[in-house]
């Protein structure tokens, strides 16, 4: 499977999706870690996340997925949100939470 085949099987097949540098527990940069404490001021405590600092082929192809040129990126049901900002700004005006309405917490 190529890269890009790889970033939409992850996308597709998990409600919400994460890339960032490091993991939830140990964000390895501001964005990263602003936008796990976003999600989780959403009740979302639990996602799907790629640590793009472990798999250059990952870092660079999720770019080129997206067409955005930062990480971190967030995808919800198999759509792209985008990065930090845009996270920030759609949780100041409550459209966030509005786009993870019904999404199921993994046990």
């Amino acid at each position: 499977m190529d890269v890009q085949q790889l970033i939409k099987e992850q996308v597709t097949s998990n409600p919400v999706v994460l890339y960032m540098k490091g993991t939830p527990k140990a964000p390895m940069c501001g964005f990263s870690a602003t936008v796990v404490q976003i999600l989780q001021a959403c009740n979302l405590p639990l996602f799907f996340s790629v640590n793009v600092l472990e798999d250059q082929a990952i870092r660079d192809g999720v770019k080129v997925f997206s067409n955005w040129p930062t990480v971190p990126q967030l995808y919800i049901r198999g759509e792209f949100v985008g990065g930090c900002d845009i996270m920030r700004e759609m949780y100041q005006s409550g459209e966030l939470q509005k786009l993870l309405e019904g999404i199921a917490v993994p046990d």
